[in-house]
């Protein structure tokens, strides 16, 4: 234990001029060029519609746009001629084939009706479930199988657009003084490219709104969000951890409790009925993800296949698990331990992107997980687009060696070597930019979003509360022996050097 700094020296985020990245990002200004330099000569600024998160959502549905033209060559005929060709042209999507192979064309009910073949079950979450099973009732029907898998995927990427705008507001609305930020999210090459493979978006937006609800205060509205996107994909409930750590740390026990029962609540609302009446088709998310072996995209499948004794499944689980568990007692070291108190977004961050490395497999849209929390934990426009670019690296790898797995003789495409590659480059991007935001922590002073007067605009109730408990020398100021930037930053105000505020 140690003394707490008192409430005047945590302000909240009291400024409320708008942060103009082009002022504070020299890769944001050198962008800029393209609409008429840092003051937007030919930006529609100053009028009445055009706001930030207007713009933003434009400019989503255009890279959401992109996506889909990328993927024409495979829903022109890679999906359904020649098993290569999807991977070559790297417009891949689980999409079509699952509306075939698992009942969705034959009007199964997911979780109720087995289905024919090894997978008895639809091994998906069941808000997931429901997503896909909605997306085949707007689904035409037609004698050609083909034509129905082609508009099986059409609808589901209408209804995953408009997750994609969800997110991109909801993270333009999350930090009100910096919206421009969500023009990350619009412009993320990887989450462009990903969108579409798989049905991760609707966690994504569920978990996007969830922020933007506990940064307005309204606990309940967040949990009963992140429990619907627990409900969805399992990963989002780990959000929950790191904000015990940082209410512990504030006294904000009430509010933690509240936001905990409506996650625990919505999540059992949307799993009880599918639990209590089709316990077997339920349950087969979770089974399949502790049976599921070693796959791609981890470094479990690089120790693996560089073996010539792999590890069994059971082995993996076990490691990783502890491997997880380490890493969650070093993230709540650090927010119990950092000289300021972490913000949510940073910590939010650092605990998905730590089960993200962990884990015994990464496919290549779990990229959409970290993109807006990326966002949020480190505005930062060169190191958001050095990870985004070893996310790219890494979706043209894992295609390039299915390729090449899967063209037999005439070995087209990448090679293990080569993929192990591509697997290190992911690794290593979102390690750097795990560094980053930890090296934020351990000094706020360069913290982007600090630097420019906030405390912790998505913390709600967190912003600018008095520390009540921490260890050791939590609250001493963070080393600033040398000033960034010509700036000191002292618990949520901009200092110049002439002392000024």
């Amino acid at each position: 234990m140690c003394p707490m700094p008192s409430a005047e020296s945590t302000q909240a985020s009291a400024p409320s001029d708008p942060v103009r990245p082009t002022q504070e990002d020299q890769v944001a200004a050198a962008g800029s060029e393209l609409i008429g330099g840092p003051f937007g000569r030919r930006a529609l600024l100053g009028t009445s519609w055009w706001t930030p998160a207007r713009v933003i959502a434009l400019v989503a549905i255009g890279m959401f746009a992109l996506g889909l033209v990328q993927k024409a060559p495979c829903y022109n005929g890679g999906w359904f001629f020649g098993a290569s060709s999807q991977y070559t042209h790297a417009c891949y999507s689980d999409i079509p084939h699952l509306f075939t192979g698992r009942g969705f064309a034959d009007g199964l009910v997911p979780y109720f009706d087995k289905l024919p073949g090894d997978m008895q079950y639809l091994e998906y979450p069941v808000l997931t479930g429901v997503f896909m099973e909605v997306a085949s009732w707007l689904t035409p029907g037609s004698d050609n199988l083909q034509d129905q898998q082609q508009w099986y995927w059409m609808v589901n990427a209408g209804m995953l657009m408009i997750c994609a705008v969800v997110i991109a507001v909801c993270v333009t609305r999350t930090h009100a003084r910096r919206p421009w930020d969500g023009l990350l999210i619009a412009l993320a090459p990887a989450f462009a490219l990903t969108a579409t493979i798989n049905w991760d978006l609707l966690a994504v937006a569920l978990t996007a709104a969830a922020m933007l609800m506990w940064s307005r205060g309204r606990s309940l509205a967040f949990g009963i969000l992140l429990g619907l996107a627990t409900a969805a994909k399992l990963y989002p409930f780990l959000i929950l951890g790191p904000l015990l750590v940082l209410c512990w740390r504030a006294g904000k026990w009430r509010e933690y409790g509240t936001a905990l029962a409506g996650a625990a609540g919505a999540w059992l609302v949307v799993n009880l009925p599918v639990m209590l009446f089709a316990f077997d088709g339920w349950s087969k998310f979770y089974t399949f993800s502790q049976e599921r072996g070693v796959d791609f995209g981890s470094f479990w499948l690089v120790l693996a296949q560089n073996s010539d004794d792999p590890l069994s499944t059971e082995t993996v689980n076990t490691l990783a698990m502890l491997l997880m568990v380490l890493c969650c007692g070093g993230i709540a070291a650090l927010a119990l331990t950092a000289p300021r108190r972490p913000r949510l977004a940073q910590l939010a961050f650092l605990i998905i992107a730590a089960f993200i490395l962990t884990n015994k497999v990464y496919s290549p849209q779990y990229v959409l997980w970290l993109v807006p929390l990326a966002v949020l934990a480190r505005p930062k426009w060169r190191d958001f687009l050095i990870w985004q670019a070893c996310e790219v690296a890494y979706f043209l790898g894992i295609w390039m060696y299915l390729a090449y797995t899967t063209s037999g003789d005439a070995h087209k495409g990448l090679p293990t070597d080569g993929y192990h590659w591509a697997i290190g480059l992911h690794l290593l991007g979102t390690l750097y930019l795990c560094v980053m935001v930890v090296r934020d922590i351990l000094m706020p002073d360069r913290d982007p979003v600090r630097r420019a007067g906030d405390d912790d605009p998505s913390g709600g109730v967190l912003d600018g509360a008095p520390d009540v408990f921490a260890l050791a020398r939590a609250a001493r100021p963070s080393r600033d022996a040398e000033d960034h930037e010509g700036q000191h930053v002292e618990w949520g105000t901009e200092r110049r050097d002439d002392g000024s505020l």
